[in-house]
């Protein structure tokens, strides 16, 4: 076998394993969207794409995939108290039927508080169901040699019912051939972070059949 053909192999092998990892917190569910809907994809240089060009973000891939408007409102190197600022402006402007919350990550590398990131990721949660926006969160892991989400995501999602995707991205960050750096997807990891979200807003009933 060629070095090629193994290649091959191993990032299908690795996609397969990864396609399984899907994860919605059990009972949470979803209305589904309309078809005219937006969705805000709200986070920091993980939404906002770094790493890859833009039309490679996994907003811009996930607007392809579920043939809804997604809006990218990713800030690289943002930390969750700034994102909670500028989250009402984006809500009252895109009215989204539906927000995406990929927030933390530079709150953990900065080792902030994560009792005071968790507080600020639920008045974003806050923010979003007093407006009638559904919500879904996805989990980020602390960079380091186990990759898990801090409990708080999961603590988040059970407490306001909402579905979260709390395993996809360890997997992404877990697999060299799906990073642009040690904390960065490239374009194939972002992919897979789309279709990963697309098969849980499917699963969650946000999306028909």
């Amino acid at each position: 076998m060629n070095q090629v053909a193994y290649k091959f192999i191993v990032v299908m092998i690795a996609i397969l394993t990864i396609a399984t990892t899907i994860v919605s917190c059990s009972g949470n569910s979803h209305t589904e969207l309309n078809q005219d809907a937006t969705i805000l994809a709200f986070g920091d240089s993980l939404t906002y794409g770094t790493g890859a060009s833009s039309d490679k973000s996994y907003p811009a891939v996930l607007e392809k995939l579920i043939n809804h408007n997604v809006i990218n409102a990713g800030i690289p190197g943002e930390i969750s108290e700034k994102a909670l600022l500028r989250l009402p402006a984006l809500i009252n402007k895109y009215q989204p039927e539906l927000i995406i919350i990929c927030h933390g990550g530079n709150d953990i590398l900065r080792k902030l508080d994560l009792n005071e990131t968790s507080k600020n990721i639920q008045k974003m949660i806050d923010l979003a169901q007093i407006n009638k926006v559904q919500v879904m969160l996805i989990g980020v892991p602390k960079f380091g040699l186990f990759l898990k989400p801090p409990a708080f995501y999961q603590a988040l999602a059970d407490k306001n019912h909402i579905p979260i995707n709390n395993k996809i991205l360890p997997e992404i960050m877990g697999s060299n051939i799906f990073k642009s750096d040690h904390v960065h997807p490239n374009a194939r990891g972002y992919h897979l972070l789309a279709e990963n979200i697309a098969l849980t807003l499917s699963k969650t009933g946000a999306l028909s059949d």
